[in-house]
């Protein structure tokens, strides 16, 4: 009879679990059903990113960048899958009356159950090690964050407590495949069965308590990255790897808005991103605005919209998030969260290069409950994101690159940039001043357009003749110079060693020369989008009338920019390649002799545009390995997990608000590795690199060098 009771109890309390789970996850998809409809899937893209997307969730790889927190990850991740089938084994005990469940009737499942109860003990005391001891200053610390510590702990204990009162009831011998039921039931041997019977079922209840509560608290906190971030790694554009920015069809009639001004106005699939964030910090942890003492921290942008998404989709739909409504009595009140403007800005003292902590202090300060605002009221840029954050981001994906369940930062900055550009003409002064001189002159400075071509002067000493599409109109390649090679006198020196070894090497291009025009990539990361489509277009049919196939650029963002974002404006069939690329392609074929020794000690700088948003990490260095006497030194952030110069996202052209200058810290983390020469193969970070020197009085002793400087020095034999 008890047995029957029991069962009903259980159905009962499985079928609550189960409903309030459901109810507290269909609510967020409510939320989310809010946002833009998304953009079609190419299922083509999908198809090439199932191997990142099994990569990602089965293999960790984002989150073996951190060795010990990916295997104390994976121990928990893979501990529970085999603890699901524990549970069955466990929940049939106690409904049968102590039988096994029939598919694990065999002594090495009993073996495997309890190791990996203890190794999930294990790698949850090391967790609560990592935020309570090391106190590594990415995670958070207070009771939400430690829940999960105290869940996963009392449900393991009722996983071996339940199983050593059934060994108990059950008079079974100590056996070598339950190892620790074995050695707890022997400290129980004189119970009575009643007793070690109630015992078990105690444990039993609890048991299914714990994992039911789990359960529900799941969706409601930022553990739902168990459901969400799988889905969210799926739904990523581009197949897993990066992705260029999404076009604006700025003709449409019917779009009353521009960018992002609302919550509602993220797509689904961003809002999909707000609820899988697991709030690792690693994100913050790289950020190059973080790093310095910039209020921008890309977690809390994930953490803060999707609180922002949370709160106002409940006003909206008055469908509250909180589950089962009588365990969170203190919701019903309204409130919304909004940054406190006025909140104190704490400096760290010490020599650290890099550190996240005013910044994370800072926004965790200013981020506060609010009982006399209305969610609805609230405005998102100003009330939850302020501009000062928005204007902070280079656009380094850095923080994409770390995130282990797919987010997409910088896409979310830009759409609310374009809403500030576009709709509210909110702009710094200087990056307005930059974007109103490309829109008159097609450069940044505002210098005459007329003068684009005037660098070639720098070649008429050596007797060298650059000719443009008219001049030579069965070029094959065409070399794009860009406005940093074109204007900037720094720059103009890569130009001039750039035409010197395409010339040496017998290639055949030819340059646009006053045609050409800046290729967008600053007010397009700016958020001028209207702006950038016109140069887009203008240089497009520039390009098909003289019937460019393959281009060749030193500038990563141009790269980038001709590469993976022409194409949706309609440039198809065009090779687009970095000089890294052509020059090593040369270097390979033997039509470039690197003779002259260079005795330098080099150490080089990744592009951002050229490295993470490309994958060109190999050929810059196999162009310096190809120069005799240079001994090349690797930085600790580098490749993958190389450090913004500071330049990108138009912060170029802007200035930069509060803490240490990026290209300050990316110059000391250089500089560790006692450099005679930092390389780059970007204008941008060459110019940051050059006057992170001159800021450490070093510009004496280390030199910042572009790696095809490096090799004309060492083809042409000079010094």
């Amino acid at each position: 009879m008890w047995l029957k009771v029991n069962f009903l109890l259980f159905l009962v309390t499985l079928g609550c679990g189960v409903y309030w789970f459901a109810q507290a996850v269909a609510r967020r998809w409510l939320y989310i059903r809010l946002g833009q409809p998304n953009d079609p899937v190419d299922e083509g893209a999908r198809r090439q990113g199932l191997s990142d997307f099994m990569k990602q969730v089965f293999g960790h790889r984002k989150l073996m960048k951190d060795r010990r927190s990916g295997w104390m990850h994976g121990v928990i991740f893979y501990g529970f899958i085999v603890l699901q089938f524990g549970a069955l084994d466990v929940i049939y005990k106690g409904l049968s009356g102590g039988g096994t469940f029939p598919l694990f009737r065999f002594q090495a499942f009993s073996l495997m159950q309890e190791l990996t109860v203890a190794l999930v003990l294990l790698a949850m005391l090391y967790a609560a090690f990592r935020r309570y001891v090391e106190q590594l200053p990415r995670l958070k610390r207070g009771w939400k964050p430690s829940l999960v510590v105290f869940f996963i702990f009392f449900l393991m204990l009722s996983v071996l407590l339940s199983l050593t009162f059934d060994r108990v009831v059950q008079g079974l011998a100590p056996s070598g495949y339950a190892p620790i039921s074995s050695f707890l039931a022997a400290g129980f041997q004189g119970l009575s069965g009643e007793a070690a019977l109630v015992l078990f079922y105690v444990c039993w209840w609890m048991h299914l308590l714990i994992l039911l509560a789990f359960l529900v608290y799941v969706p409601q906190s930022k553990h739902f990255h168990i459901i969400s971030a799988p889905v969210n790694l799926w739904l990523k554009r581009g197949g897993g790897k990066t992705h260029p920015l999404k076009a604006l069809d700025l003709e449409e009639e019917d779009t009353e808005t521009f960018g992002v001004g609302r919550i509602e106005d993220f797509s689904q699939k961003q809002m999909l991103d707000f609820y899988a964030c697991v709030e690792c910090g690693r994100c913050t942890n790289v950020c190059p605005a973080s790093n310095t003492g910039k209020v921008l921290s890309p977690m809390h942008l994930i953490t803060k919209l999707r609180d922002h998404l949370t709160e106002k989709g409940a006003a909206v739909t008055s469908k509250s998030p909180w589950v089962p409504a009588f365990a969170f009595t203190d919701h019903e009140q309204v409130r919304a969260h909004r940054m406190v403007e006025g909140m104190e800005w704490t400096e760290v003292q010490g020599s650290l290069i890099t550190d996240i902590r005013p910044t994370v202090g800072w926004q965790q300060a200013s981020w506060q409950t609010q009982t006399e605002t209305r969610p609805e009221e609230l405005e998102l840029i100003g009330d939850v994101m302020t501009e000062g954050e928005i204007w902070a981001c280079t656009t380094c994906r850095n923080c994409e690159d770390q995130c282990p369940v797919g987010n997409e930062h910088v896409d979310k900055i830009i759409d609310l940039r374009r809403h500030l550009v576009l709709m509210q003409g909110s702009v710094p002064t200087d990056g307005q001043r930059a974007m109103q001189n490309i829109e008159r002159q097609s450069n940044p400075w505002g210098l005459n357009r007329n003068d684009r071509a005037n660098w070639r002067s720098d070649l008429e000493a050596l007797g060298i003749n650059v000719p443009t599409v008219k001049e030579n109109p069965k070029f094959d390649y065409l070399l794009f110079v860009g406005s940093m090679g074109s204007y900037d006198l720094r720059s103009r020196k890569i130009t001039v060693a750039l035409v010197r070894l395409l010339r040496e090497a017998g290639v055949n291009f030819a340059i646009l020369g006053t045609e050409e025009k800046n290729s967008g990539d600053t007010p397009r990361r700016m958020g001028n989008e209207f702006l950038f489509q016109q140069l887009c277009q203008e240089n497009i049919e520039t390009f098909q009338r003289y019937r460019v196939r393959r281009i060749v650029t030193a500038c990563p963002h141009t790269y980038n920019t001709l590469k993976n974002e022409y194409p949706d404006f309609g440039l198809k069939g065009v090779e687009v390649l970095h000089h890294t690329e052509l020059l090593a392609k040369l270097l390979a074929e033997g039509r470039l002799k690197p003779e002259a020794r260079v005795r330098e000690r080099i150490t080089y700088h990744d592009s951002c545009y050229l490295g993470r948003y490309n994958g060109v990490y190999e050929q810059p260095r196999d162009i310096l390995r190809a120069i005799p006497g240079v001994e090349l030194v690797e930085m600790e952030r580098s490749r993958e997990n190389g450090m913004c110069c500071g330049a990108g996202g138009g912060m170029m052209w802007m200035e930069e608000a509060g803490g240490k200058r990026v290209n300050q810290a990316r110059t000391e983390q250089a500089l560790l590795t006692k450099p005679t020469v930092i390389s780059s193969a970007c204008p941008y970070c060459l110019t940051m690199m050059e006057d992170g020197t001159k800021l450490k009085n070093v510009e004496d002793r280390v030199q910042a060098k572009d790696v095809a400087e490096l090799l004309a020095r060492s083809v042409f034999g000079e010094a």
